[in-house]
């Protein structure tokens, strides 16, 4: 008897390339490697694509013999960033990422163009320096030899399903974050597209087909199967943005709600209907499974209590358990964490501030309310989706690096005044890439997969304080600092 088949899910981030080879039955990672991507960091936030294969070459290297065992594979990548390729198939320049930003006066004039409602209603979502849109206007205005050279437009995980089929695709989940792609339609907008570029003639050609959530993208070419050390035949999904890669992989369900804590902080949340938010603070993107993933993104998490850590002289774990030593003291200050800026809500130029100093503050209260300040934001943009009709009341998910902090997990369930699900796998842009592997494979449906893997299996938190009050003081103060 052979040994059993594996899929491999591929999380293509900005800093790095993950992969893991899981088993197609018990879902159990068998191996996995990583390859490191140039860094990068704005303004000027930009990477050759060329860098993503090097680091997904190096790390499928890393799992050895267990290559000859799969059968198929799929990519989840960093989203928004432009890829542009010649009439040949060569990249024209390197890639604009999601976190450049100097197309955010594109945005603003084609925000200023449409007005929000009409770009709302479009595509779900009102457009920020981070979407596609905004980078190919900016190609317009500063490059505009490279786009008259333009013969098709990718996605960072476009790209890499490109270079392993030869297959000219992308997903709805990863479509809808371009400013260009009605969700809810599910199809182009090439006015859009006009109000970047001036003209839509031939864009419509240029864009990749749209694949359905569960299609088959392609099978590797014999040239890319070499370099990865991979058997020909491997069959190659959709693939998708890497937040709808993150939902794959923990398994949302409608209703069902994720934290996320990294150096910035998401929420989103799977949907059966899309959101339209004017303002501008839910994105209403598509999910990988076929609904709707609205998201809420704030650029002040981690690095806040990295930040304050500092400046207390310790580091961040010890910082977790002075705030959790001050959980049930009462007069602890807030925290309206907008050190540098702040994205949800869009106040670029702001700055953080304390309230409520006493002399009788503690650092443990300090430590409190860096936690407390950073989840508050969360919370604000958990509110920003019911605020346009956005249904939750299933498990709450904290991912990210954030959420092996003690103080980060408890506080999450208080001010929630709900449990907390902290899941077993760090890795669930790669879990997602790899059941959406598994489903293109055959090997069993998503909702079998997700059964079959345990996927969003973890630990649950149970609220340990009443920190609802605290929740509501940190909504006024917030409020007041956006006034």
């Amino acid at each position: 008897m052979g040994a059993m088949p594996l899929v491999v899910g591929v999380d293509s981030s900005t800093q790095s390339t993950k992969v893991e080879a899981r088993d197609v039955e018990s879902g159990d990672v068998v191996a996995s490697g990583v390859g490191r991507h140039p860094p990068t960091s704005p303004p000027v936030s930009e990477q050759h694509p060329d860098a993503w294969w090097t680091a997904l070459v190096d790390a499928m290297g890393q799992l050895g013999r267990v290559r000859d065992e799969v059968v198929a594979m799929s990519v989840a990548g960093q989203q928004h960033g432009l890829v542009v390729l010649d009439e040949s198939g060569a990249v024209l320049r390197p890639a604009k990422l999601w976190n450049d930003t100097t197309s955010a006066p594109h945005a603003a004039a084609l925000v200023d163009r449409l007005g929000t409602a009409a770009w709302a209603k479009a595509t779900g979502s009102v457009p920020v320096a981070s979407f596609t849109i905004t980078k190919l206007a900016w190609l317009a205005e500063h490059e505009p030899e490279v786009l008259a050279r333009v013969a098709r437009v990718m996605l960072p995980h476009d790209w890499l399903t490109y270079r392993l089929t030869g297959a000219h695709v992308t997903d709805r989940g990863d479509a809808s974050g371009t400013g260009w792609f009605d969700p809810t339609a599910g199809e182009y907008r090439p006015e859009l597209i006009a109000a970047a570029v001036g003209d839509a003639a031939g864009w419509l050609d240029r864009l990749p087909r749209v694949l359905g959530p569960w299609e088959v993208a392609g099978t590797i070419t014999a040239a890319s199967a070499a370099e990865l050390g991979l058997p020909e035949g491997v069959v190659v999904g959709p693939g998708t943005g890497d937040n709808m890669g993150a939902a794959l992989g923990l398994g949302l369900a409608a209703g069902d709600v994720a934290l996320s804590l990294g150096t910035s902080g998401t929420v989103f949340a799977v949907s059966d209907t899309g959101t339209a938010d004017e303002r501008g603070y839910v994105a209403g993107f598509a999910s990988a499974q076929g609904n709707f993933l609205p998201l809420i993104c704030t650029l002040n998490a981690t690095k806040v209590t990295d930040t304050v850590a500092a400046w207390l002289g310790t580091d961040p774990p010890w910082l977790a358990e002075l705030a959790l030593a001050a959980a049930e003291q009462p007069g602890s200050p807030m925290l309206v964490p907008y050190f540098d800026g702040e994205r949800t809500p869009n106040l670029p130029d702001a700055t953080g501030s304390l309230h409520g100093l006493t002399t009788s503050v503690t650092r443990e209260q300090l430590a409190l309310a860096a936690h407390d300040g950073v989840l508050g934001g969360l919370l604000g943009g958990l509110d920003a989706f019911h605020e346009v009709g956005g249904r939750t009341g299933g498990r709450t998910f904290l991912v990210g690096g954030g959420a092996r902090s003690r103080a980060y997990r408890q506080r999450a369930a208080d001010l929630l005044a709900a449990p907390v699900v902290v899941p077993f796998t760090d890795e669930t842009v790669a879990a997602g890439a790899a059941v959406q592997a598994g489903v293109v494979a055959g090997v069993g449906s998503y909702d079998e997969l997700v059964g079959r893997w345990r996927l969003g299996a973890g630990q649950t938190i149970e609220p340990a304080h009443d920190a609802t009050a605290v929740r509501e003081a940190y909504r006024v103060r917030a409020g007041r600092a956006t006034s």
